[in-house]
């Protein structure tokens, strides 16, 4: 009689496990308890499991899906996968038995509004955050006629949150959600990152902000930036109040001290003491640097003054006055020429002093006529404007300059070859010369004084011999010496079991740029550097014992300029591999602090007329989501169910639902 009453146990046993896994996928990775019903028994590590009461009605699966999350996240994952597959496949066989509605039916169920809860109605809140993060859309563009409008076409079934739940739920939410993604990109094996930081005030709330904008080299050699702060800086900005604040960040980030590699700034004491005291490398922003030269020899001669404050006044006439700009119009389309603005400069960007001048020289016919039939308020006369002509072919190579190391792609690597082929092209006699001579002698000595430094900088020498650009090319014999000897002794500390050989120490001191050059009939700027590298091509040699890797690299030839120099390490790590982490290391740092600057002018739309009343918490998580928010990885190829719900198709890489519509599916 017991032996019947085990079997038929036995048998409820196995039925009631096979009714289990028909209701859940968990009994995939349990059994049940045959000692005891009430309890299933883990497969992995067989372990007991209440089921959740004493009789089969009280009987669920809660407990054992929290033992797989807890105990067995892998076991986890895979009860997931196999438990979406189960709902499309019956969601599937539901539509297909489905009986087929009428039309009333149909125009009900499309006039029907979602519930907060679907995912549809989840995917086109974020969409709409996503949008007025990167599009610099107030958030009550929201509540706008035309916007609801075109809502209402394209889903008549959503349910349009106010746009309070926009600021305090859906900004905040999809914040969250690229900040811990920008953790994991930090936390993923980066041991050198480089950063650019400024600080910004608005003219509409008076409130400045501190910037934070981190960019380093992955493992595959590809630049990844992010802006990590665009913070409050309340009260007085010292040095001691900077390096607080800058401690405050790195901690929030968990960004250790020895990991920064260099914090490009502006040349201001304050930040020079604040880097100082925060205990990191920093540098001057070289664009700062190339606008003092160029106000020192340049814009400070009186001369030179006069004629802006002229040129300054006539463009401010057009500004200010309608009825002068379209005479002005109709002056140029008499005489054949394309219509266009006067550009106003602002004083402490020399560039837009350059262009303001290139813009009334083009004008200048134009304005010579409106000057005889209606008259200008200030004039410039014959020998002002051949000055301003002049200074124009001057400081040409400057702006050529500029935005070369203002490019997203420039790096510290640039710095040394633009200073050497800027001289050069100081040092050569042209036609254009006459009259300006002195000037351009006094540019050239400006130069040599506001860079003297970045010759014996190791960060700026040793990024341009890592560069396959430059190499050594641009260096002369005393700092080819000292860069190769750096290197090795880099090389040796990054990567202990590289091979190398050990190289005698060259005399440290700070070495001097002394490249000479035989003045000659002139060219232009970016000449230089073709004919720089063709004379360094030609005389270079390797001297001296060097390590294997590091002398079959310099001895190669060196790629376009523009080529990418991380496309060479990508094809080339494993040629020398003892080279590359020194090179993810140096080429990592940029030569400007312009991404602090583009993102204040970001900061500038974000705290707009239309927006002048935002607080800094919310502007700052406007500015991080849009620049950040491509940093998210794509999951791959997604599909709209019939019912609106996002399905991952096969490529997805796991993320999960939230990183698809973050991507606008």
């Amino acid at each position: 009689m017991k032996q019947v009453l085990k079997a038929a146990k036995q048998l409820n046993n196995r039925k009631l496990q096979f009714s289990r896994a028909e209701m859940s996928c968990v009994w995939s990775f349990f059994k049940v308890s045959e000692e005891d019903p009430r309890y299933a028994v883990c497969n992995d590590c067989e372990g007991r499991v209440m089921r959740g009461g004493v009789c089969v009605k009280s009987f669920n699966t809660t407990n054992l899906i929290t033992h797989l999350k807890n105990k067995h996240p892998e076991a986890f994952k895979e009860y997931e996968k196999l438990t979406n597959a189960k709902q499309r496949k019956k969601s599937d066989a539901t539509m297909a038995a489905a009986p087929v509605s009428s039309p009333i039916e149909q125009v009900l169920e499309k006039t029907k509004k979602f519930h907060k809860d679907h995912q549809k109605q989840k995917a086109l809140t974020v969409a709409i955050a996503k949008m007025i993060a990167v599009d610099d859309q107030p958030f009550s563009v929201v509540e706008d006629e035309g916007f609801s409008e075109v809502l209402e076409v394209a889903e008549p079934r959503y349910n349009k949150p106010s746009r309070r739940y926009f600021a305090d739920v859906a900004l905040p939410a999809l914040h969250d959600i690229v900040a811990t993604h920008v953790h994991k990109l930090l936390d993923s094996n980066v041991n050198d990152i480089s950063f650019t930081t400024d600080i910004w005030s608005s003219d509409l709330n008076q409130t400045s902000m501190l910037s934070l904008t981190a960019q380093w080299i992955d493992e595959n050699f590809e630049m990844k930036r992010a802006v990590l702060h665009a913070q409050e800086f309340p009260g007085s900005h010292t040095g001691t109040a900077i390096a607080s604040a800058f401690d405050s960040m790195f901690k929030e980030w968990r960004i250790r001290k020895e990991n920064v590699h260099v914090v490009l700034r502006d040349n201001a004491r304050n930040m020079v003491k604040a880097m100082e005291e925060c205990g990191v490398k920093s540098l001057g922003c070289m664009a700062h640097l190339g606008q003092l030269a160029v106000h020192d020899a340049v814009l400070s001669q009186r001369s030179v003054v006069d004629s802006l404050a002229i040129a300054r006044k006539i463009v401010g006439h057009f500004k200010s006055s309608p009825l002068g700009t379209s005479r002005l119009r109709d002056i140029q389309r008499e005489i054949g020429m394309k219509t266009k603005m006067l550009q106003q400069d602002v004083p402490t960007r020399w560039n837009s002093t350059f262009m303001m001048m290139t813009t009334l020289l083009e004008q200048k016919r134009a304005l010579v006529m409106y000057e005889a039939y209606h008259g200008l308020p200030v004039s410039l006369n014959a020998n002002q404007w051949s000055l301003i002509e002049k200074m124009t072919t001057l400081l040409a190579p400057f702006e050529e300059l500029t935005r070369e190391i203002s490019s997203h792609t420039a790096t510290a690597a640039d710095v040394i070859p633009s200073v050497v082929a800027l001289k050069r092209f100081l040092n050569k006699t042209a036609e254009t010369d006459s009259g300006v001579k002195t000037t351009k002698s006094a540019l050239l000595e400006a130069v040599n004084k506001r860079f003297e430094t970045s010759f014996s900088e190791q960060l700026y020498y040793l990024a341009t011999i890592l560069d396959p650009r430059y190499k050594d090319r641009y260096f002369d014999a005393d700092l080819k010496l000292v860069a190769k000897n750096k290197l090795e002794k880099e090389v040796d500390k990054m990567t202990p079991s590289a091979t190398a050989e050990p190289t005698p120490d060259a005399e440290e001191g700070e070495p001097q740029e002394k490249m000479m050059c035989t003045p000659s009939e002139g060219h232009s700027f970016l000449d230089m550097f073709d004919e720089i590298l063709e004379e360094k091509e030609q005389d270079e040699q390797a001297t001296g014992p060097t390590s294997v890797q590091v002398h079959g690299y310099l001895t190669e030839p060196t790629i376009p300029r523009n080529v990418s120099p991380l496309q060479y390490w990508q094809s080339n790590m494993t040629l020398f591999p003892a080279l590359a982490p020194v090179a993810r290391k140096y080429l990592s740092a940029p030569c400007t602090s312009v991404d602090s600057e583009r993102l204040f002018s970001a900061a500038s739309n974000v705290v707009s007329e239309k927006r002048n009343r935002i607080g800094t918490e919310r502007a700052e998580m406007l500015l991080f989501v849009k620049h950040n928010i491509r940093l998210l990885p794509k999951p791959g190829k997604a599909k709209r169910a019939y019912q609106g719900q996002l399905v991952l198709g096969p490529e997805a890489d796991g993320e999960g639902y939230e990183q698809a519509y973050l991507q606008g599916y």
